[in-house]
């Protein structure tokens, strides 16, 4: 297999192209940076933005199958700079997969595309909100609208949905967390009893390869989305403790109710939007939403229409993340 992987240099993307290698398929990784591991690993490296068109068409020549998993996450920053990725990255893979005949697109999408900000519990379809609060989401979500419409007889397409990716190396929500509890500023909001889907890295790169073997044009899966987190959801606080005194950090055990984490997010991206201060609020209506309420998915579409198989048990993963952040986690 001629894989093109968009983002492959990322945390998930660079966990796709390791499998992909190590099965002996051909990768070429399109990615802004440098990375010097996809050179060990035997990846071509083309440097090149999704958001330019001709970029995507070069790296794309020869694929005979498209991992789209390069995207511009965050709960903060300016709509174009989201749509330019998300969106227009996505209409330029498309347009590259047309061009050079590539017959399978599997897109990394998320369950934040249908986040209403009530609870999901153990849920398998739900449909998209009318509303969203956070550009990136509203982005994906039209992404993966332009994903599913594209699937026909000449390009099969799959959204695949990992919810909250952690792991070693992960360079987004573990060190936030970490710092912030270090720091004694992270509070449980809610009850503390909600239950969250996760995946483990690992589990979420297999998810991708697997569809990708299932993947043809009136296959099962051809069109449609899945959610491909951990089958398990973990109650997310004691699940986070868990973690922080495997690793020396004190338990979280402040609280803070929905309702003051949400006016907390109102007031300060109505300060953040005013003053145009740099990084993110420490607050977002989005977050408190998601910190609060539970949102686990069933994997059972994705088990039965391509046989997603999770390769790390709970308590291994957990065991694997503890010991590379011991190595790791910076001086307090």
């Amino acid at each position: 297999m001629n894989a093109l992987v968009t983002g492959g240099g990322g945390f998930l993307g660079l966990e796709i192209v390791r499998r992909l290698r190590a099965r002996g398929d051909t990768v070429t990784v399109l990615a802004r940076g440098d990375y010097p591991e996809l050179a060990t690993l035997g990846a071509r490296l083309v440097r090149g933005d999704v958001a330019d068109a001709a970029a995507v068409l070069a790296a794309a020549a020869g694929a005979d199958i498209v991992f789209h998993v390069a995207a511009k996450a965050g709960v903060w920053g300016k709509q174009a700079d989201f749509e330019r990725s998300n969106v227009t990255g996505t209409e330029n893979v498309l347009f590259a997969c047309r061009a050079h005949g590539i017959p399978r697109l599997v897109y990394t999408s998320s369950p934040s595309v249908v986040f209403d900000g009530t609870d999901h519990i153990d849920v398998s379809e739900v449909p998209y909100p009318t509303r969203y609060e956070n550009h990136y989401a509203e982005t994906k979500a039209r992404a993966e609208k332009l994903v599913l419409a594209a699937n026909g007889p000449a390009l099969a397409t799959i959204a695949l949905r990992p919810h909250l990716i952690w792991g070693p190396r992960d360079p987004h929500i573990l060190p936030r967390l970490f710092a912030r509890a270090r720091a004694g500023r992270l509070r449980i909001v809610g009850t503390g009893t909600n239950q969250v889907s996760v995946t483990y890295v690992d589990n979420g790169a297999a998810a991708h390869l697997q569809a990708a073997d299932a993947l043809s044009p009136g296959a099962p899966c051809a069109g449609r989305a899945y959610f491909v987190n951990d089958p398990v959801a973990v109650s997310v606080w004691p699940w986070l403790n868990a973690l922080f005194g495997r690793l020396g950090i004190a338990p979280v055990t402040r609280r803070v109710s929905v309702g003051v984490a949400r006016a907390v997010g109102v007031v300060a991206e109505a300060v953040w939007s005013l003053f145009g201060l740099a990084g993110d609020p420490p607050m977002t209506r989005f977050v408190a939403a998601q910190l609060g309420t539970s949102h686990s998915y069933d994997v059972g579409p994705a088990v039965r229409d391509f046989g997603y198989t999770p390769e790390v048990g709970p308590e291994e993963a957990l065991d694997r993340t503890a010991a590379w952040w011991k190595d790791h986690l910076p001086p307090a």
